[in-house]
């Protein structure tokens, strides 16, 4: 979440900055922008024009701050498109929603021109959005970081985390 959030506001692409909380509601960081915040009250959330409109990256991650507090795995798997290993790219997640549930981003993709065998490089932090790191391929030490794209077909194994190979998802 935070690696999307950081690059759609970088790039400038605030319309499409959203995540949906656990309950569903959806929170647009344009509406944060207009000087809107999020009002909780138990289960009920709405949007209360409290501020000015504000473009500071303070402001942004504030927003951010609220996300991490009411959306995690459990919202995003629902909110995700689920993709098949063939249509695998760069930025994609593999992801198991719940409570505890945890998510990892392939940050990286290669394919040897000789075999057309692909490999990919898969990142993980924890939240709150701590430092992220590449994990290593306990399976394959020969080729780690790398995961063999045919070999990971029903599973990827992480040296913490098992996902099946249907976990995996586009924003």
């Amino acid at each position: 979440m935070r690696l999307r959030a950081e690059y759609l506001y970088k790039t400038k692409q605030f319309d499409a900055l959203h995540f949906n909380f656990t309950n569903g509601f959806n929170a647009t960081y344009s509406k944060w922008r207009s000087g809107y915040r999020i009002a909780v009250k138990g289960n009920n959330v709405n949007w209360v024009k409290t501020t000015k409109e504000s473009e500071s990256y303070q402001s942004f991650r504030e927003y951010l701050n609220v996300v991490f507090t009411y959306a995690g795995t459990a919202s995003l798997t629902k909110e995700l498109k689920q993709i098949t290993l063939a249509q695998m790219q760069i930025g994609d997640v593999f992801i198991k929603g719940g409570s505890p549930g945890h998510a990892v981003i392939v940050v990286d993709m290669a394919v040897n021109p000789k075999t057309n065998k692909k490999v990919f490089m898969i990142a993980q932090s924890y939240m709150p959005a701590q430092d992220i790191h590449i994990l290593i391929n306990t399976n394959k030490t020969g080729i780690s970081p790398w995961y063999d794209l045919v070999e990971t077909a029903t599973e990827v194994q992480t040296p913490e985390w098992t996902f099946e190979g249907n976990q995996l998802k586009r924003f």
